[in-house]
């Protein structure tokens, strides 16, 4: 099954899921309300070749947190990713098993080309 992880109450997911065509052929997977286990984590990190790459350096937790003056590892990636939802880029989607990450407008127009 294709899969989308994001957050309901964000308005650029809500926008995003909205310009979808046939999203109902869709998993939906909200991160607040069912936060992301290890496996769901593995098979994205495997998808993408990395937990930096899921990792959204914009969070405010992340600021808060003063990350950008630590030298984090994979490692460090995964276990952030794994303690609080707000460390994913989002959404994420996964769909016939390729991986496509964050909202930047490439990124969806992808995303709805390949759900046409």
């Amino acid at each position: 099954m294709n899969k989308i992880y994001y957050l309901a109450s964000c308005d650029t997911c809500r926008k995003i899921i909205k310009s979808l065509p046939n999203a109902d052929n869709l998993e939906f997977h909200d991160i607040r309300q069912n936060p992301i286990n290890e496996d769901e984590l593995e098979e994205m990190q495997s998808l993408s070749r990395s937990y930096e790459a899921l990792f959204s350096k914009k969070a405010q937790l992340y600021k808060s947190l003063d990350l950008k003056n630590k030298s984090l590892t994979e490692a460090d990636f995964k276990k952030y990713l794994l303690e609080h939802y707000t460390f994913l880029s989002r959404p994420v989607f996964i769909i016939d098993g390729k991986i496509y990450i964050g909202n930047s407008q490439k990124n969806v127009n992808e995303v709805i080309a390949v759900l046409k």
